[in-house]
């Protein structure tokens, strides 16, 4: 088992800690698929909100907040019945705009393993104003269950009444739609191979910026994230955030980035470079490898 979940662990019901621990291994980054889930749910005799609330010590223990030291852990479970961990992360000395709130940590683990939907969304600490508007963006947003502890379960629409959102900027495929934008760039290098997939997927109907962050750790890993804007502007989340978020769900430090491209469109009304080099400049001694691109 991985050392930060100690705690967390101890704060399980016996039978939860003990059906849950072999899952914890050194691959374990926060995602349970619907197998796994089903076999939590018969081990421990708790019903399925109820496992999800008592597994949020463990999704906390994913968070790194440098400059808070508030942990905050969160749950999405996708259509696909599988459940996604985040948790917040904060850069230390950095400005406040590039924290990762633990909503936006699971919804963007969820995006990146292929979901398409999000049906619930599970967090130890009510959502902010922030991670309301992240979560309206999405697929149906409105209608996604909100579960708290001590609370009974709402819509996000309870919790974000006279919503503004992608419908009012005439944008009808919201983010976790499936796209799929191709660029004109050959390349034999495959981590710039990846970006460029990556940034096909992102999500930019406000400013056509598609754009994506791969991370390459020493060992060879890579370590991704895409732009996910939003209609209210300030809560769109970077990529270099999605990728040091993903990153650390893995359980790896940044003193193991070796390597970091970032690919983002011509075509797009504003660059992200400047907050991507400000981000990883912070934390590690790396230069961005900065490609512009022309989509087909």
């Amino acid at each position: 088992m991985q050392n930060r979940f100690i705690d967390s662990i101890s704060q399980l019901s016996k039978s939860l800690s003990t059906a849950l621990v072999p899952l914890l291994n050194d691959d374990f980054c926060g995602h349970i698929d619907a197998n796994q889930l089903s076999v939590l749910i018969d081990k421990t005799k708790l019903t399925e909100q109820e496992l999800l609330l008592a597994l949020l010590p463990v999704a906390a223990a994913l968070a790194s907040p440098s400059l808070s030291q508030f942990f905050v852990g969160a749950i999405a479970k996708g259509g696909s019945g599988d459940i996604y961990m985040g948790a917040n992360l904060e850069l230390p000395g950095e400005a406040l705009f590039h924290t990762v709130h633990a909503e936006q940590s699971a919804i963007s683990h969820a995006w990146l393993s292929g979901e398409t939907q999000i049906v619930d969304i599970v967090v130890n600490f009510s959502p902010c104003g922030h991670c309301r508007q992240f979560i309206n963006e999405l697929v149906d947003g409105s209608k996604i269950n909100i579960h708290l502890p001590g609370q009974a379960t709402a819509p996000l629409s309870h919790y974000l009444p006279y919503a503004f959102g992608p419908t009012d900027l005439n944008v009808t495929r919201p983010l976790l739609s499936k796209s799929n934008i191709e660029f004109n760039l050959e390349s034999s290098d495959p981590l710039i191979i990846e970006a460029l997939d990556q940034a096909g997927l992102s999500y930019a109907p406000y400013t056509n910026c598609h754009a994506a962050v791969v991370l390459e750790t020493h060992d060879g890993a890579t370590f991704c994230g895409r732009y996910a804007e939003n209609a209210a502007f300030n809560p769109s989340m970077q990529p270099m955030q999605m990728a040091l978020s993903n990153l650390i769900r893995h359980n790896r430090d940044y003193s193991d980035i070796k390597r970091a491209v970032l690919i983002e469109s011509s075509k797009g009304q504003i660059s992200l470079v400047g907050a991507a080099m400000d981000a990883l400049h912070t934390i590690a001694a790396v230069e961005l490898e900065h490609i512009v691109v022309d989509p087909s």
